[in-house]
């Protein structure tokens, strides 16, 4: 199993590279996400992003929250890929030979994973250009793929559980932004938990997106990473990749 997943993984890595378009995409989104939205509170008073972001750069704030939320878009194309695979024929011809059900869900699951996890350095690099200060710490670093590999691992997982039975293109695109913009809005992504509604407070509480956004702020802020955010994302990116594992042997078909 693990050769058959090596090989569809791979695929997956080359197929996107493969694509001068995408390439550019991934490059030039995080720069435009940090350059327009990171310039929005440009001229705001020092005093006031001290005190509700914790940090006088709100690039440096945006930084982790633009990173969790790359790999939900990252997850939601990913996971249409396995539409063009239906429409094509290739998922048919692979079925009927060796790989399993399973291999060609975490191979498709694990492609898109490492699509994203690739603008990371991106991002980093785009955030330094603004003026943010990484720290030297190489465990910050750990801490941050950490918590981003679980997180998207399960939200991965989750977007290919939704076009399992789909052969439609517009389904799994449609449902996908159902789910991204609550969770990205409702989370400390793009603004802190203090200036949220009470109401959004206890969304942001169980928000998956918030802990990766929150694991990621405290390395990169040097403000001391919770590990038990880190056990959230692994419990929720290791329980949702094994659900689809599960439901891909019973519902994952050619058509």
């Amino acid at each position: 199993m693990f050769r058959e997943f090596y090989a569809l993984f791979a695929r997956e890595i080359l197929k996107t590279y493969r694509n001068v378009a995408v390439v550019i995409m991934m490059v030039a989104q995080p720069i435009i996400w940090l350059a327009f939205f990171g310039s929005s509170f440009g001229s705001a008073p020092k005093a006031f992003l001290s005190e509700f972001f914790h940090t006088s750069n709100y690039i440096a704030f945006l930084l982790p929250g633009i990173m969790t939320v790359s790999m939900l878009f990252v997850g939601m194309f990913g996971a249409m890929s396995l539409i063009q695979d239906k429409r094509l024929g290739f998922l048919r011809r692979i079925l009927v030979s060796s790989p399993s059900k399973s291999a060609v869900f975490l191979g498709k699951v694990f492609g898109a994973m490492t699509r994203g996890l690739f603008g990371i350095p991106i991002m980093l690099a785009v955030a330094v250009a603004f003026g943010v200060v990484l720290p030297a710490n190489p465990f910050a670093y750990i801490d941050l793929i950490a918590a981003l590999f679980f997180f998207s691992l399960g939200m991965v997982s989750i977007y290919f559980i939704i076009t399992i039975r789909s052969s439609d293109w517009q389904t799994p695109g449609v449902i996908a932004n159902f789910i991204n913009l609550p969770l990205m809005f409702s989370s400390t992504a793009i603004f802190p938990e203090a200036l949220f509604p009470s109401w959004m407070r206890t969304i942001a509480t169980y928000n998956p997106v918030t802990y990766a956004a929150d694991v990621g702020r405290s390395a990169l802020l040097s403000t001391g990473v919770n590990l038990w955010y880190i056990l959230y994302l692994a419990i929720f990116g290791i329980a949702f990749m094994a659900l689809g594992m599960f439901l891909s042997k019973k519902w994952l078909s050619a058509d």
